[in-house]
């Protein structure tokens, strides 16, 4: 099982999408392990962002997640990065494929709803950013068993 870090952005929260957007993905078929409903600071936005230091859109981007609170998740299954990102759709709303969260709920890049890791390696180091200190839930639901082979 695969585990991937899905937020839910500062500007799904403003648009009350939250509930939606994670209901998306646990009907796709993937398991809730984590959930926090956090106000991102500037130390755990620089940590989270690191790839992108000194490119000029990084301040953007810092201000952006440290503007409202997020929504942290934690889910699992088979090939949850791929399903996870193929469920968001692409980074630009507007070339996201239809039924995708950012399709449904998005037009702009700057303000396209939702981050998901992008592997399984980006996966770990961002649910220690998010999570750090904290345990996650490990279960099964009664339904696995029709969902994973």
């Amino acid at each position: 099982m695969e585990r991937t870090l899905i937020l839910v952005k500062p500007d799904a929260m403003q648009r009350g999408l939250a509930g939606e957007i994670l209901a998306r993905f646990e009907r796709r078929g993937l398991r809730m392990v984590g959930l926090r409903l956090l106000k991102v600071d500037r130390n755990m936005a620089k940590r989270h962002y690191a790839e992108h230091v000194g490119k000029p859109f990084f301040e953007g981007l810092v201000a952006y997640i440290t503007s409202a609170p997020i929504v942290a998740a934690v889910f699992e299954g088979t090939n949850a990065v791929a399903a996870a990102r193929q469920l968001m759709g692409s980074t630009r709303p507007t070339e996201a494929a239809p039924g995708t969260i950012r399709a449904d709920f998005g037009l702009e890049v700057g303000r396209n709803l939702v981050h998901g890791s992008d592997s399984v390696a980006s996966a770990k180091r961002e649910i220690d950013i998010f999570f750090e200190g904290q345990r996650l839930a490990s279960w099964k639901r009664d339904v696995d068993p029709w969902i994973f082979e």
